[in-house]
């Protein structure tokens, strides 16, 4: 049963999902438009657990894969919904220098590290510090101290959760440091517009407003450095296509990581510009995304290491059942001049916003 966390919040309520190890309690937090269309997001990693938005039967649909409980979450080894911080994706060798000073992180993947892990954002308790029902919206923050998987200075942190009336969730980060360090944080949802529990994405559609990606040296998905043209190439979603089309060609940026887990540079990106980076849709139930960032890139992922993941409503997700538009700056850039700068130096506000509106496409 949702109660009111006060009077004042109206249409914004929680519940108690479960009790960490330490006894913590974490919450989630419902956040409904007028058409009864909902976010739901938890105060642990600060994680989206589920959206729900109308199909073209006006069924109500949750279109993120996720857990059903707290413990599925604990664990989380695809990061479902997970904010990931201090920096998304890869950085090659967990280390870099920065003002000339070397930084060692951890190393969660192969010798690289992986989403700031392990245990990095998505594994903390975050503080629920500000709700505003005018806004629908839940502020999520924590600090993050000085050298927290290696990173340097402390790290204070805050994410809003904003669900509109024109079913748009959007995703605000706002942070500072009191030394030069990396900011480069992204949420990791994993969408499936035919719902979650649905089986495979391969036919929905998507396009990327991307005339360039970053080609990966090897399987570890480090990008070699370069930007490569997708024309001509299984790389192209320059005009939508079914993810599946191209997604077992024979060519090696596909044959390194099994399918797409790569970064594509968006289109017309000016510093703190929001703009339209991507679309998708599923013929089958009509829903369709538009995604919006003011990020320079995007991380297309389509779920190729999904393994019988034992999901929400019963469901056991698998290979390709969700794909994922983590929007960034380029795998590994704080370690390649050419890639636009993760840096955040010492007392200078690093903001970030991306958006994911649904609404009904006719299909054809």
């Amino acid at each position: 049963m949702y109660m009111n966390i006060q009077e004042d919040f109206g249409m914004i309520t929680d519940r108690v999902f479960g009790t960490l190890p330490t006894g913590e309690e974490v919450r989630i937090f419902h956040l409904e438009n007028a058409s009864g269309a909902y976010a739901e997001v938890m105060d642990f990693g600060a994680i989206l657990v589920k959206l729900c938005v109308p199909d073209k039967e006006g069924k109500l649909t949750d279109v993120v894969l996720g857990y059903d409980d707290l413990k599925g979450y604990e664990t989380n080894g695809c990061f479902f919904g997970a904010t990931v911080g201090r920096n998304g994706n890869r950085i090659e060798g967990a280390e870099f220098l920065i003002h000339g000073e070397k930084v060692i992180l951890s190393q969660n993947e192969n010798a690289n590290n992986l989403h700031s892990g392990p245990d990095a954002f998505e594994k903390k308790l975050w503080h629920a510090e500000k709700m505003d029902t005018e806004k629908n919206s839940v502020t999520f923050s924590r600090v993050s101290p000085d050298g927290e998987n290696g990173f340097p200075g402390e790290f204070k942190v805050s994410v809003t959760y904003t669900f509109t009336e024109e079913n748009e969730l959007k995703i605000t980060y706002e942070g500072c440091s009191d030394k030069a360090t990396v900011a480069n944080l992204t949420n990791h949802s994993y969408f499936n517009l035919s719902g979650e529990g649905s089986g495979k994405v391969l036919d929905q559609e998507l396009q990327l407003y991307a005339e360039y990606f970053t080609p990966l040296k090897s399987s570890q998905g480090i990008p070699n450095g370069e930007y490569a043209q997708v024309a001509g190439t299984p790389m192209d979603f320059t005009k939508a296509k079914k993810i599946g089309r191209d997604i077992d060609a024979d060519y090696e940026q596909l044959i390194f990581t099994g399918g797409y887990d790569h970064n594509y540079v968006t289109d017309n990106y000016a510093k703190g510009t929001v703009r339209v980076i991507a679309n998708a849709v599923s013929q089958e139930t009509g829903i369709a995304m538009e995604v919006k960032s003011d990020c320079p890139c995007v991380q297309l992922y389509a779920g190729n290491f999904i393994e019988r993941e034992q999901g929400k409503n019963g469901h056991i997700y698998g290979k390709r059942d969700g794909f994922c538009l983590e929007t960034q700056v380029e795998p590994n850039a704080v370690n390649e001049e050419r890639f636009h700068s993760p840096v955040l130096e010492k007392g200078e506000v690093y903001k970030s916003e991306t958006s994911y509106r649904f609404f009904i496409q006719e299909t054809k």
